[in-house]
């Protein structure tokens, strides 16, 4: 593998991190028919930059970005043994990067500064039916924890 650069996101990113975020919408519209139609944003990813309880990273090789993703404290629900957890999102590779262990990295800095806030649940979610996504994260020790379930009604039900 190339050497890889794991950095802070910048403001002067944006434009590519932007580019990511859409990438990333079109590859999860496969998996969830509510994602509406058209132009959207899953993120305010400036705020998110300049946020000191997030932390925005991205992977550089040969002077490009090719992968990202965020971490942002959460407050926990009442009744768990902790007050907040570091959530992931935002994970993104270029698809000739993938397979490399490129979002390794990143969830591996992401990890350490959310041990470095003191929070030690760290959690993420993903589409059920996005196998390859499941298996990288089982592959850098996420499991299974909790499956959202759902009923959509379509037209068709009527």
């Amino acid at each position: 593998m190339k050497n890889v650069l794991i950095r802070q996101a910048l403001e002067s990113d944006l434009r590519t991190l932007l580019q990511f975020e859409q990438a990333l919408i079109e590859a999860e519209r496969p998996f969830d028919p509510t994602i509406r139609k058209g132009s959207l944003h899953y993120y305010d990813l400036k705020e998110f930059i300049v946020n000191k309880d997030a932390e925005v990273l991205v992977a550089v090789v040969d002077g490009q970005i090719v992968s990202s993703g965020y971490g942002i404290a959460k407050a926990a629900r009442p009744y768990l043994d902790h007050k907040e957890y570091a959530y992931l999102g935002f994970m993104y590779t270029l698809p000739e990067y993938r397979g490399q262990g490129i979002n390794g990295k990143i969830i591996e800095a992401l990890t350490a500064w959310a041990r470095a806030r003191g929070l030690e649940e760290v959690r993420l979610t993903v589409y059920d039916d996005n196998a390859p996504a499941i298996a990288a994260y089982e592959k850098v020790g996420f499991k299974k924890h909790i499956i959202e379930m759902r009923i959509l009604r379509t037209s068709q039900d009527s």
